[in-house]
């Protein structure tokens, strides 16, 4: 759910797992405590997906580009309008098509704070080209201690991408 606070809503009321919003993005502070505010009655965590084409115009102009500094801020700036109204049930995701970008950005993200991070690397490509720019970048994360959860996105099958996520946790023991 991206930019419609009542899609948001609907979900909630049907009762879904996990809600992916941007916080920024859905509208003023109203529609951000109505989704804060029934999430946290139906403890509904919200997952803020910053990926690299959605940063904010004023963090792009700051950094000059989506850099590791500029997704980590967006994540934090969409936290910090949950906690306004009281909502921590929160999982950041950042991801980025550059795999040196994407592990800089959750490195710095978990340097900040103590929310579960899902790990992902987006726009990562075919089987082959996915496998390994995933393998890479979330591979690293794993290894330091980094992520929670992951999800490897493949331009192939959803098979495949399940296939490369348990091998990637195999090699990583």
């Amino acid at each position: 759910i991206h930019f419609d606070y009542k899609l948001a809503l609907e979900a909630a009321a049907a009762g879904v797992d996990k809600i992916r919003i941007n916080p920024g993005n859905i509208g003023g502070d109203d529609r951000v405590k109505a989704v804060a505010t029934v999430c946290r009655e139906k403890k509904i965590p919200i997952r803020i997906g910053v990926n690299s084409g959605s940063v904010e115009k004023s963090i792009l102009a700051k950094y000059g580009a989506p850099t590791a500094e500029a997704l980590c801020e967006s994540a934090l700036y969409h936290a910090s309008l949950l906690e306004k109204f009281d909502f921590t049930d929160i999982v950041i995701s950042l991801k980025s098509s550059s795999v040196d970008t994407n592990i800089k950005a959750y490195e710095r993200i978990a340097e900040r704070c103590d929310y579960p991070l899902h790990l992902g690397v987006t726009e990562a490509g075919g089987v082959l080209r996915g496998a390994i720019k995933s393998s890479v970048g979330m591979g690293v994360l794993l290894s330091e201690g980094i992520g929670d959860t992951l999800r490897v996105s493949l331009t192939a099958a959803p098979e495949e991408e399940m296939t490369v996520a348990w091998e990637l946790l195999r090699a990583l023991g």
